[in-house]
This record gives C-alpha cells, sequence and structure tokens, in this order.
C-alpha cells in the first residue's frame, strides 16, 4: 500500500532488514563483550557491553516503527527517530 507516494511495505522491508543488520552487529558485540570479559578487559568489556545495550534499544525503535506502520494509521506518524 502507498501513502504519500510512498510504497509502505518496502519501507517496512526496508526497516526490518536495518533491524536483521542491526541484530548481527548486537551480536557480535556481545561475543566481543565475553571475550573482554574473559580476558579481564573491564573498560573495554563495559564499553562493548552499553554499545550492545544501545544497538537493542535502536532495534525496539526499529519494531514500533514497523508495528505503528502496520498500524495504519492515516493520522500523523508517531514514529520518531533518536540519536542513539
Amino acid at each position: 500500500m502507498c501513502q504519500k507516494g510512498v510504497n509502505t511495505d518496502q519501507m517496512k522491508l526496508m526497516v526490518g532488514q536495518a533491524n536483521d543488520a542491526l541484530a548481527m552487529a548486537q551480536q557480535w558485540l556481545e561475543q566481543i563483550h565475553h571475550l573482554a570479559d574473559h580476558a579481564d578487559l573491564t573498560a573495554p568489556s563495559v564499553s562493548v557491553a552499553q554499545a550492545s545495550v544501545l544497538l537493542g534499544e535502536a532495534r525496539a525503535k526499529l519494531e514500533d516503527a514497523i508495528d505503528e506502520m502496520d498500524a495504519g494509521s492515516e493520522s500523523e506518524p508517531s514514529a520518531s527517530v533518536e540519536l542513539v
């Protein structure tokens, strides 16, 4: 379906692909975090763990955007983008 000249199905697919890419990056960061933790590299381990959490928050925002597109509301979009 198109809304205001935008193919919303294609938009949902693109957002889903971005979410998948972030999921893979989040998995890698979790592995790096565990490796750093086992090597007693405390500061790098904490930083990588925090980055992983931020990716999780970004993924939740993307999932919210997809859910809001699925709702198909014709009113003003309530999805927002935040710098993480």
